[in-house]
This record gives C-alpha cells, sequence and structure tokens, in this order.
C-alpha cells in the first residue's frame, strides 16, 4: 500500500483527515480493521476470500486469524469474544455455504444483542444474476439477523465503511452488522480514504445518551412511593458496564434487585439487595414470587420476554413497570402502559439515583428499608434446595459438580454453557461473588453446540483467565470439531460434559407434555473423551467430586486443557430450576409460550 498526498490540512488545530492509501481493496480492508481496533477475526476460507487471506498473510501481526472448522462456530467465536471483552466481535465468511452457515450463529447474537461485524467476501459482480456457483443474494440473507448490512462495490468505500459498520454494532442496542465485499473489489487495486487509528471504533457501548429528565423524574416518584419496588436487570447493564450504577439505585431507593437469565453478574450474588435470577430457566422460586407481588418494577436492559418474566408472571401485568432500554423500541414493550426511560443505562441510573435521592426523606426512616432487607434475605435463605438423597453409582449432582469447578478456578474464571442442563443450573448455583459479566449463555435462540467455539471465543479475549465450557452430549455432538481449534490454539479451557445419553431437555418436554411419548431424543452415544484425545486434549470420565476436584485442580494449575465427561441424572429424575416444570409436576400441565 502508499498514502496519498493530501495537503496541508486547513485547520491545523484539528485532528488531521485519515490519510489517503492506495492498494488491493483486500488489504485497504485489514487495515481498516486493524486501525479501528479489531484484532482478532475468526473464520473459515473459502473461494471468494483468498485475496482477503492473502491480506492477512501479509499483515500477520496487524489483525490475528482464527481458523474455525465451521462458520456457525466461527459466529459463535465471535459472539463469546465479544460477549467477553466488551468489543465488536469479528467473524470472515464467504459467498454461499460460509454465509448460510454463518446465519445460526448471527440469528443468537442479534437476539441476544451481541455485536459482531461480518466480513462476507462475494461472487464477482460480473457473474450477478448468472446463477453462479455459490451465488446467494448477501444483503436478503442477512436482513433477519443483522442491524444493518452494506454491499461494498468500490475500493473507495472502503474505510468509511468499516468505520459505519462497527459504529452501528456498537451504537445503541447492540447487535451484529454486515459487509459485503465482491471478489472483484478485494482484487481491484484502488485508493480509500481510512479510519483515523483508535480502538473506541469497536468498543461497547459508542455513546452514553441520557434520558428525558421529565420522564426520569415521573420515574424516580413511582420508586419513592412504591410499597414493594423492584429492579430486573438484564444485559443492558452489561453492555453499559453500569455495575457500580445500579448498586447505588439499589442501595439510595432501598430496592431489591433480580437478575434475568442473561442479566446474571449484574449485581453480585451475595449483595444485600440482590435476589438472583428470575424467569423461567434458572431462577429461584422465592425471587419470582418477590417480583410477580412488586407494585413497582424498574426493567434496565432486559428483553422482559416469557422467559425473563416467568410467563409474564414475575413482574405481574398489574405491577407500574418503568422500562430502561438504550432502544426505543424495547423500553418495555411487552408490558402495555410502561413508563419508557430511553437512554443508556449507567447514565440513566445515574439521572434516576440523583432524582431519587432528592426525593426521599431518608432511608429507612420509617421502617420500609429494614423490611425489604427481611424480605431479600428470606429468598436467599430459600436457596438452595437439598440436594437429592441417593444418586445412582457415578452419577453427580450439577450443583456439587459447578460448586468444586469454581472453587478450583476462583471467582475470576470465566464460564460459557451450553442450553439444556447447562444453563439453569449454571444460572442458579453459580454464585457470583462480584458484579460483571462472567457467566455467559446462549439465550437468545437458545442453540446447542454454542459452548465450545463461544469459550474459545472467551478464552482469545482473555487468555490469561480461567475459562469454563460446561456443554452436554448433544451439544458436544454439534461442536466437537472445534476442540482440535481449542488445541491448535492451545487454549487451556476447561471443558465439562454433562452426559444424560438423550436430548434431554426435549426428553423432558416430551415427559411433560406429551405423556411420556418418547420420540427422536434418544441419539446413541458418542465416546467424547476419545474424540478429544484424538484432538489433541487430555480427556478423563469423572465420577467422584474427589477426581473431579483433582483434575481441575491439575489443569487449571497447568494452564491446559481438559475435556472431562460426567454423568449426571436425566432430568426427569433430578429436576433442574426450570419453573415451568416444575409447576407441571406439580399439576400444571399447561406448556407455556415462549
Amino acid at each position: 500500500m502508499t498514502a496519498a498526498t493530501t495537503g496541508p490540512h486547513p485547520h491545523p488545530h484539528l485532528p488531521p483527515d485519515p490519510p489517503e492509501l492506495t492498494g488491493r481493496g483486500a488489504d485497504l480492508l485489514v487495515e481498516s480493521l486493524h486501525r479501528c481496533g479489531v484484532r482478532v477475526l475468526f473464520g473459515v476460507p473459502g473461494d471468494t476470500g483468498v485475496t482477503l487471506y492473502d491480506a492477512l498473510y501479509a499483515r500477520t501481526g496487524a489483525v490475528r486469524h482464527v481458523l474455525a472448522r465451521d462458520e456457525r462456530h466461527a459466529v459463535a467465536m465471535a459472539d463469546g469474544f465479544a460477549r467477553a471483552s466488551g468489543v465488536v466481535g469479528a467473524v470472515e465468511v464467504s459467498s454461499g455455504g460460509g454465509t448460510t452457515y454463518a446465519v445460526g450463529g448471527l440469528g443468537e447474537a442479534y437476539a441476544a444483542g451481541v455485536p459482531i461485524l461480518v466480513i462476507s467476501s462475494d461472487i464477482h459482480r460480473s457473474s450477478r444474476g448468472t446463477g453462479a456457483l455459490t451465488e446467494i443474494d448477501q444483503l436478503a440473507l442477512f436482513r433477519a439477523v443483522t442491524k444493518w448490512r452494506r454491499r461494498i462495490d468500490s475500493v473507495s468505500e472502503i474505510g468509511a465503511a468499516v468505520g459505519e459498520a462497527l459504529g452501528h454494532a456498537s451504537s445503541g442496542r447492540p447487535a451484529p452488522v454486515a459487509l459485503i465485499f465482491p471478489e472483484d473489489v478485494l482484487d481491484a487495486v484502488g485508493t480509500a480514504r481510512l479510519p483515523a487509528p483508535g480502538p473506541q471504533h469497536a468498543r461497547v457501548p459508542a455513546d452514553r445518551p441520557a434520558a428525558d429528565p421529565a420522564a426520569v423524574e415521573r420515574a424516580a416518584r413511582l420508586l419513592a412511593g412504591a410499597q414493594r419496588p423492584a429492579i430486573l436487570a438484564g444485559s443492558g447493564v452489561h453492555h453499559s458496564g453500569a455495575y457500580r450504577q445500579l448498586a447505588t439505585l439499589a442501595d439510595t431507593g432501598a430496592i431489591p434487585v433480580a437478575c434475568s437469565i442473561h442479566g446474571k453478574g449484574a449485581i453480585a450474588d451475595r449483595h444485600q439487595w440482590s435476589l438472583g435470577v428470575v424467569g423461567n430457566n434458572g431462577a429461584r422460586p422465592a425471587a419470582n414470587d418477590y417480583l410477580a407481588t412488586a407494585d413497582v418494577t424498574l426493567l434496565v436492559g432486559v428483553r422482559a420476554n416469557a422467559t425473563d418474566t416467568n410467563s409474564y408472571t414475575a413482574p405481574a401485568p398489574a405491577s407500574q413497570v418503568i422500562g430502561l432500554d438504550i432502544d426505543a423500541t424495547r423500553a418495555g414493550r411487552t408490558y402495555p402502559g410502561s413508563l419508557r426511560l430511553v437512554g443508556d443505562a449507567a447514565t440513566v441510573l445515574d439521572q434516576l439515583t440523583t432524582s431519587l435521592g432528592g426525593q426521599l426523606a431518608g432511608p429507612g426512616e420509617d421502617g420500609s428499608r429494614r423490611q425489604r432487607l427481611a424480605a431479600v434475605q428470606r429468598v436467599r435463605d430459600s436457596w438452595p434446595p437439598p440436594a437429592p438423597t441417593e444418586l445412582p453409582e457415578g452419577q453427580l449432582f450439577p450443583p456439587d459438580v459447578l460448586r468444586v469447578l469454581r472453587d478450583v478456578a476462583g471467582a475470576d474464571a470465566l464460564v460459557v454453557a451450553d442450553p439444556g442442563t447447562p444453563t439453569p443450573n449454571v444460572a442458579a448455583y453459580w454464585e457470583k461473588h462480584q458484579p460483571g459479566r462472567t457467566i455467559i449463555v446462549p439465550r437468545g435462540h437458545g442453540p446447542m453446540g454454542y459452548a465450545i467455539p463461544a469459550a474459545i471465543g472467551v478464552a482469545c479475549a482473555h487468555p490469561d483467565r480461567p475459562v469454563i465450557a460446561l456443554t452436554a452430549d448433544g451439544s458436544f455432538a454439534m461442536a466437537c470439531g472445534e476442540l482440535e481449534t481449542a488445541a491448535r490454539l492451545r487454549l487451556p479451557i476447561i471443558f465439562v460434559q454433562f452426559t444424560n445419553h438423550s436430548l434431554g431437555w426435549i426428553k423432558m418436554l416430551q415427559h411433560l407434555y406429551t405423556e411420556r411419548r418418547y420420540f427422536g431424543v434418544d441419539p446413541g452415544t458418542i465416546d467424547a473423551v476419545a474424540v478429544a484425545r484424538a484432538c489433541g486434549i487430555a480427556g478423563a470420565r469423572v465420577r467422584d467430586l474427589a477426581t473431579l476436584r483433582q483434575l481441575t485442580t491439575d489443569h487449571v494449575t497447568a494452564g491446559t486443557a481438559v475435556y472431562l465427561d460426567i454423568e449426571v441424572p436425566h432430568m426427569i429424575d433430578v429436576v433442574p430450576p426450570v419453573a415451568s416444570w416444575e409447576a407441571a409436576l406439580a399439576g400444571d400441565r399447561t406448556r407455556p409460550a415462549y
């Protein structure tokens, strides 16, 4: 690449204009990514992206490429990287199968509000409409799973397009975006003005808007006048990094705080105002009960869908709801009549605390503070429930497994869980001593096979911290090839498989709602330990807690990966914390709508 002469800046006191560089489109793309703070690019090569890979080869130190085994898993890696780092994740795919395989991973990221930049190569522009191999309308394909997308038809557009794409991904509600590059644009030599260097391009959040002051005042009056207020915190707290602001508002207003499953960690589990996780998946029943009787509930960056609210019972429809969200279309949308606060969570929580503090005569003067603290303590005293008195030899109780893993890995560990057995257990039983996003679960769409590749992305973001991937035998079968990726990268991930020899979640639904007519839920067994060893990762079958503790300690200490296969009871025999299942077993066989 060569720099173009732009002449003196017309305003010397202002930052200089971004430089113009001349080179191949692919080279300018890699340079733009580097200037914008993108340091890791996950992907799988394809025909239309060969020039991009040549550019990556030429600038190996600028953007690290991580080769995945499958495009869906490459997206999951970028997803895990973004959730763990607070920086836009980046993934590269090629036309045809590459783009279509990526859609499943992007669906999860879009639903969960995860910022990902998709770099997709496409067929030559002259081949459009000819039925060329791998031809597909990528703009149409990505429409349902990205918030913004653009096809680049000229080298001169590249620098501005990368900056614009990252801005869309990181501002407002984070979400995936896509840039589509025909292969002839990547091949062509041209000149483009590139973004000014700086990590701010890829950081989340890109902006911190405040809410309407009049709406904040109304919300503060509602909270100040409430007899039984509550806060339901979601992933928006993580996106904003609003941990201090959330705890301060809770302390100021004496307001108990519950978390959605995506919001786990928004407040420390041991904080005096923490109720734990609520909803249908991984909730404490007493926490659901508390939220169901709240008279005013503040929703902070939470979807508040049927899963988050236990089918809209926590909070109840009669509760006065205040919906705080960065996205005006989502603020309070599932509770008609909500008071909407639109803005960045940290900024608006600070606004609320200031306003609320001015409206309170003095916290606890009427004894309400002590009463609320006692109510929170009763919720916490109700948990956890007792362990089963007896399990078949060789089976372990999932909460016991999580306790050992947490004891060994420590509070700094990052945990990624697959749907099914791992998710409700980690939500309910992994205690968070400090706020922060260290628990990552895919509850946008609940895709099986997420944890193994997402943990790779997490480990790339934080190579100095313990990473635990909680999977199950069904999910393992979908993603086991990525164990080779983890081995190749020498990532010290502790992989833990909960084995129950079935597609357990669906089998449990059949058990509860179709009169035990089990169909299509009992695949054959794969020797996961042998597969892990074949991929270059140590593996062992674990049938007692002492062995689990020893093996986990050995590998965490050595900084090496291990795959641990653990037999657990089927959900039919030991029911995980899923509220609708507990209700069904108590006699309510109405299957809840998502």
